[in-house]
């Protein structure tokens, strides 16, 4: 079983200061600029590449501590008799040596980590893209506890008909574009695909 998995940190319970106007004929609908501020929290999610559910949490930080707390979920919430492959970035808390540890006593788990700069090949991003735009960035949230409910609601919803992400692309157009991307930009940092 492959599960991209990520965090998406910071996630920001805002309250707008004011209502905004509704959506009626001839005007979208407004939402003031400014906001208040009332905390956040860490999105932790795993999603799989076979079928597009997600396994989720929420917390308040994001150290390798929760790290752990969500690989033993995923423990938890996957057929045992499946090796799981975890195709995850190079943060520090995903290599901390407690995690490593850990990992030596679950041998079902597979961490695969994706090159730097490129997380873009990780699709649990893409599920994050769809929560902040269909629920997160126009959002009002009062309170955190307000924030998760409605992240567990959305990925409850999620769920109930899932959908894996499939890329379109061939993978060597996609490697051109980054080796072009990299020429333009004289990155140095993966010359390995030149």
């Amino acid at each position: 079983l492959v599960l991209c998995c990520d965090e998406k940190s910071q996630v920001q319970a805002l309250d707008r200061t004011q209502p905004g106007l509704p959506l009626k004929k001839g005007r979208a609908e407004t939402m003031t600029h400014d906001y208040k501020r009332n905390g956040t929290t860490t999105l932790f999610a795993a999603m799989s590449t076979l079928d597009g559910k997600v396994i989720s949490r929420c917390a308040q930080h994001h150290r390798h501590t929760e790290w752990l707390d969500f690989l033993r979920q995923i423990d938890r919430e996957t057929p045992r008799d499946k090796a799981l492959h975890l195709v995850c970035d190079n943060y520090a808390t995903h290599k901390h040596p407690k995690d490593r540890e850990w990992l030596e006593k679950h041998p079902r788990f597979h961490i695969h980590f994706t090159p730097t700069s490129a997380s873009w090949l990780n699709m649990v991003e893409r599920f994050f893209r769809s929560i902040s735009t269909d629920r997160l960035e126009r959002g009002v949230f009062r309170s955190v506890p307000e924030l998760i409910a409605a992240i567990e609601e959305y990925i409850a919803v999620h769920n109930q008909n899932p959908k894996p992400f499939v890329w379109t692309a061939k993978a060597n157009d996609i490697l051109q574009k980054v080796i072009r991307a990299n020429r333009q930009l004289g990155s140095k940092k993966n010359e390995a695909l030149h």
